[in-house]
């Protein structure tokens, strides 16, 4: 650093007397209530979700001749997650539940995109 270069002290947090919230622009719950009105204009956009327990490949012919009560082999095992799609797109990973005698998926695993 040369002499000419410009210090601009930093305030102690720490300080006697300075509260963990002095000189903020807002608290955690004002900016929980901005992000909410923020996202507002979107809460009545629809999407599609869809939670794939797995998949199989078969022949057309093959396709042809499953009826009620076939048993169609997935690519997942018992237990495994199952991924979970908005807009086609994989969002996250779950379990399927059961909610007052119908099937339901819970989240255990939120999947970050890549932005490109």
């Amino acid at each position: 650093m040369s002499d000419t270069d410009t210090h601009v002290p930093l305030q102690d947090l720490n300080a006697t007397g300075a509260e963990p919230g002095d000189d903020l622009a807002y608290n955690e719950d004002e900016q929980a209530s901005r992000i909410a009105a923020d996202l507002e204009a979107v809460f009545d956009v629809p999407v599609q979700v869809s939670a794939v327990l797995g998949r199989s490949k078969m022949d057309v012919g093959e396709l042809l001749k499953l009826g009620p009560g076939t048993v169609l082999e997935l690519d997942r095992r018992v237990g495994e997650a199952i991924d979970i799609y908005v807009n086609n797109r994989l969002v996250a990973r779950g379990e399927v539940v059961l909610v007052e005698d119908k099937l339901g998926v819970t989240m255990t695993e939120i999947i970050k995109a890549e932005r490109h």
